[in-house]
């Protein structure tokens, strides 16, 4: 009985130590300038956080099978600073192919805002997406 209790104790804190981020899920971008949006998939990536394109849809919603940037990497090197927000991570902006220096922040109504930085971080530009699943 003890080796069973001791088993259940080690299983737990196993689990807790690779509990899931909480912004790890699916998201919506905010629509760009054709109206078109992205879903983007974001998960752990050792001691950081990484975002991948995962899906892409038109204005009217018709998913995008051909578009050009499926699977490549969109978000990286963002690492969590707890209260859900993320820093010193970087963005790329498929719409202009330019990269910046990004931060995050998760709120309590499952909304993200991502944000990208130039000029050593005073003007930034953001988004607010939505959780997916």
């Amino acid at each position: 009985m003890k080796k069973l209790i001791l088993a259940a104790g080690l299983t737990a804190m196993a689990t807790s130590a690779y509990a899931a981020d909480p912004v790890d899920g699916l998201w919506k971008t905010a629509a760009g300038e054709t109206g078109g949006y992205l879903h983007v998939s974001i998960s752990e990536c050792g001691s950081a956080v990484c975002g991948t394109i995962d899906s892409a849809f038109s204005a009217d919603g018709n998913q995008n099978l051909e578009y050009e940037n499926l699977g490549k990497q969109i978000i990286w090197d963002m690492v969590p600073e707890g209260g859900g927000s993320y820093d010193n991570g970087q963005i790329w902006d498929p719409e202009s192919d330019k990269t910046y220096k990004s931060k995050m922040t998760l709120d309590s109504q499952n909304k993200l805002t991502v944000k990208g930085c130039v000029a050593g971080g005073l003007v930034c530009k953001g988004q607010t997406w939505t959780r997916v699943q």
